[in-house]
Parts: C-alpha cells; structure tokens; sequence
C-alpha cells in the first residue's frame, strides 16, 4: 500500500494513541461497558460509538441529569479498573517505543491516569515518558488539546509530529492539531479510516531515529533508502 505523503518527512516526535494502537483492551472494554449498561438500565445499542473519545463524554451523552454523572463515572471507573483480563501488547508496539527510545515520544489517551497505568501494567507494556491523558485536558477527543499538549510537553511543533491511532475519533483529534497521521486497522475497518498512511498494525513499519529527526517505512524498505534519496537532492519536508 506504501506510505503516501509519509514517504519523504521527518518528524520531530511520535505521539501514540494508547487503547487499539499499542495494546488491546477492546474485550475487557466491551465487558465493562456492557455492565455499567445493564446496571444503569440502556442497552448497549444506545451507548454512542465512544472508541476513541473520554469515557466522560459517554456518560454525558446517554445522562441528559448532571447530578448522573458523577455516580455513571464512578461506576465505569470501578468495572474498568476491576477488569484488566486479556490485556496484551499489540504486535509492533514494543518495537516503535523501543527505536524511538532516545527520541521524542508521547502517548496521548482518552484513558484517565490511574486506568492508563493499569491497562500498560496488565499488558507490560513500558510507556515513553510523556504520557497525556483524559486527567491532563479539558476537551478530549476529537478535540485536538491531547495531541497539542503533547507536543507541547514534547517541546516540538505539532505540524512536525507524527500521530499513531487507530479511531476516527483520535485521528479527527490529530489532524485538527495539524499533525501528520498513521492509521492502524486493528479496531476500525479500513475504509472508515481517514489518514496519510494506513496499515494492518505497528508490526508492518520500523521507526528510524537519528540526529536529524524520525523516520517510518515500512519493514520491507531497505534502511537508508530515504538517506539515499535525499543524497541525489530529494526533500525531506514538504514544509517550504
């Protein structure tokens, strides 16, 4: 499929969704959802299509009564937390953070702090140190504060930034920050995906870093073929 406009850029930073990008946690997810449903008297049909988005924004949308909310979060928090059962890794997901280690990374999460933490811990998975979460924002996705808070605390231009999501949410979130964007099909069917490049999972591309800033290609690429490129007076930016 190749990587479109991805091809030529180098990135300052990569900043990873959490949920659907680097681990998967969507049956332990359904489970708690489905729950808090049948306690709180919907059905799981009148929940919106909240992946991607705070759970906050779902208990507003389905609790018109304010004095709701607080007691809906409370409760999707508890079910949440309780169940971290077949949470694992994604495949690809140790070895982007892994090559991107003495580089700029950050996750941004519509997870709060304490879930996030959780949900990296069942799946072993060691987070870069930048982590933006539901708990640091006032408007989550697909508003763009996450991304731009993120590239914020990484102290690099959120147009030089690399986002990595798998929700049309979060990449609504991301483009509306000016970010570049790297879909995964792991939880949304490839069409309803809009991004500059889609692939099957992180395991199909490597992250090279180096003084001059990232690069992605996809693992079959030969390594150095963009340094090659820009030797004969390719860009690397299509900034002007």
């Amino acid at each position: 499929m190749g990587l479109g406009r991805l091809t030529d850029e180098v990135f300052e930073a990569v900043i990873f969704d959490l949920d659907g990008t680097l681990i998967d946690s969507t049956p332990a997810v359904i489970r708690a959802w489905t729950t808090w449903a049948s306690e709180f008297g919907f059905a799981v049909a009148d929940l919106p299509r909240h992946h991607g988005t705070p759970s906050a924004s779902v208990v507003r949308a389905v609790m018109p009564a304010e004095d709701r909310h607080a007691l809906g979060m409370r409760r999707i928090t508890e079910l949440e937390l309780a169940d971290l059962h077949d949470i694992v890794v994604l495949p690809g997901a140790v070895e982007a953070l892994a090559s991107l280690a003495d580089a700029k990374n950050a996750i941004a999460t519509s997870c709060t702090v304490p879930l996030a933490e959780a949900r990296m811990g069942a799946a072993q998975l060691v987070p870069p140190s930048v982590l933006v979460t539901a708990d640091d924002v006032v408007h989550g996705k697909p508003h763009p504060e996450p991304f731009l808070l993120a590239a914020q605390r990484l102290g690099v231009d959120p147009r030089r930034c690399l986002v990595v999501e798998d929700a049309p949410k979060g990449l609504e979130a991301a483009q509306a920050a000016g970010c570049f964007t790297l879909a995964v099909v792991t939880t949304t069917p490839r069409e309803a995906l809009d991004a500059d490049a889609i692939v099957s999972d992180l395991s199909e591309v490597r992250f090279e870093a180096d003084q001059k800033g990232i690069r992605v290609k996809l693992v079959d690429e030969p390594a150095g073929a963009v340094r090659q490129a820009q030797g004969t007076g390719s860009s690397s930016s299509k900034d002007a």
